[in-house]
């Protein structure tokens, strides 16, 4: 496991990095399909914008990315950084761009996941402007002559809104107990009331992306460009 904090990683050549606006999104979102990467043999990262220490007032900056700490090693997760920008008041800047394109290149993540581009906290749907406009600059050799350009080559986007409608739903039947126990890692945020509402939000969730592809427990996500499909045949479980 990989320090907290984004200063110079040690790691490049990411498979997966998944980019939020604050620790326990994540958790709650795509862990399951993280751990289940990094169950395949896939290298994987997260990467918070900030500490997220504006969602209650007992919490620490400092508290609340240690348990994000413990949050990754639970997932299973190669790396996780954490950019340090203000919570609540995340902004799509030349300068946050630059950073993000910065970190990308590092990293070279082959796929990146963001938030939804849709969201009632502001922080989400700015981090997903940033991620993908970041995500474009990485690509640009002249941006920096010194470190080699490189884009991600996939972007999917995690869709746990009423709204969105998914492209596709990972199976996180086997992985989704051990996201739960990642999500309360953040014992800051969650006390014993506070798990056993977000349970059964979850679970409730789970169980609905799962259903709509026959298996118990689901996450989703969404792209917005089409997905290439070489065997028609194999395309998971049956759904009908």
């Amino acid at each position: 496991m990989r320090d907290l904090r984004y200063e110079s990683p040690e790691v490049t050549g990411l498979d997966v990095l998944a980019l939020a606006a604050h620790p326990n999104q994540i958790e709650q979102t795509c862990g399951g399909t993280l751990l289940k990467m990094s169950q395949a043999g896939y290298r994987v990262g997260i990467l918070d914008l900030t500490p997220g220490d504006m969602g209650t007032t007992v919490q620490t900056a400092e508290q609340r990315m240690q348990e994000s700490l413990h949050a990754a090693q639970l997932l299973e997760v190669e790396w996780r950084g954490n950019c340090r920008f203000p919570d609540a008041r995340i902004d799509n800047t030349i300068a946050a761009r630059m950073t993000l394109a910065t970190i990308f290149r590092t990293l070279q993540p082959r796929t990146l996941i963001l938030p939804y581009w849709e969201a009632r906290h502001p922080d989400h749907y700015r981090t997903a402007e940033i991620g993908y406009e970041a995500a474009f600059l990485a690509g640009l050799q002249k941006l920096d002559e010194d470190s080699p350009a490189k884009s991600p080559d996939k972007i999917l986007y995690s869709a746990h809104y009423r709204t969105a409608t998914p492209s596709f739903v990972v199976d996180i039947t086997p992985q989704f107990e051990r996201r739960m126990e990642a999500l309360f890692a953040y014992q800051s945020i969650y006390d014993a009331e506070a798990q056993r509402k977000m349970r059964e939000k979850l679970t409730a969730q789970a169980r609905f992306y799962g259903e709509l592809i026959g298996v118990k427990f689901g996450e989703p996500f969404a792209v917005k460009e089409p997905l290439a499909i070489d065997d028609v045949v194999k395309l998971g479980p049956a759904t009908f």
